[in-house]
């Protein structure tokens, strides 16, 4: 089984928030390690394009290119769990310092403190 990193950037199944179907779409994977290792499946924060319009908790990817992503993105805080089944292929990562912004941003969105 492939092992998954919290940071990494994938392309997987997602979907959609009203049940109509679903969708391949870039996704980060923001579960710890222990979490990946003892599941079969991953949380993820959904990755859009659409810079334009941003949300609490959404976060800009600065360094989208190293992350493996085609165009600018948001990271989201549209948060999902998925099966390791579902993912097609890994990107790239996000690096730690944005990784942190990025779960800062999302904490705030959820109401929670992270220590």
């Amino acid at each position: 089984m492939t092992k998954y990193n919290r940071g990494a950037v994938i392309i997987v199944e997602v979907k959609f928030s009203d049940g109509s179907g679903s969708k391949l779409r870039p996704a980060l994977i923001i579960s710890d390690k222990l979490y990946n290792k003892s599941r079969d499946e991953v949380i993820i924060s959904g990755i859009t394009s659409n810079v334009e319009r941003s949300y609490i908790g959404d976060t800009e990817i600065t360094n989208w290119e190293k992350a493996g992503l085609k165009v600018p993105s948001l990271a989201t805080a549209i948060i999902q769990t998925v099966k390791k089944k579902l993912i097609r292929k890994q990107l790239g990562a996000i690096d730690k310092k944005e990784f942190a912004e990025i779960e800062k941003n999302i904490a705030k969105a959820l109401g929670l403190t992270i220590c």
